[in-house]
């Protein structure tokens, strides 16, 4: 399956913030940016952060786990994912959803973590064990 880089825009109390965050703990690269606002490569998609008012967020219950919503996310490969939450973990992150594997055994098996950024923006990684079989999966 190919396919495009979504691009998501979201807003932050502090650019600056947001782009360190985003490019120290996650390794996005820069692109265009302002005083206002930073475009990043988040694992080949596009993330731009805005100076924006912050708006309330929500749970929703998902396999034991109170899910934030609203929240974004990347699908990983398995190894990228692992690595990413040796990682994080490594550098003592707060999450909101500490990395496990969610409906273990079911059919959509994936590992799952939360975490939010400084502003407060709900960010979910995940990996499915096949992509091809479940990233879309309709029944």
């Amino acid at each position: 399956m190919t396919l495009t880089p979504f691009h998501l825009a979201i807003p932050v109390r502090d650019v600056e913030e947001a782009k360190k965050f985003y490019t120290e703990l996650l390794g996005c690269a820069v692109g265009r940016q302002s005083d206002h606002w930073v475009d990043l490569n988040l694992f080949g998609h596009q993330l731009v952060c805005h100076k924006a008012a912050l708006s309330e967020s929500y749970g929703n219950p998902v396999d034991g786990d109170d899910v934030p919503v609203p929240h974004f996310g990347v699908v990983l490969t398995m190894e990228r994912w692992q690595v990413l939450a040796e990682r994080l973990k490594s550098l003592d992150m707060v999450f909101v959803i500490e990395p496990r594997i969610r409906f273990q055994g079911l059919p959509g098996e994936q590992a799952t973590m939360f975490f939010k950024d400084p502003s407060g923006n709900a960010i979910e990684f995940k990996a499915f064990s096949d992509i091809d079989a479940e990233l879309f999966k309709t029944d």
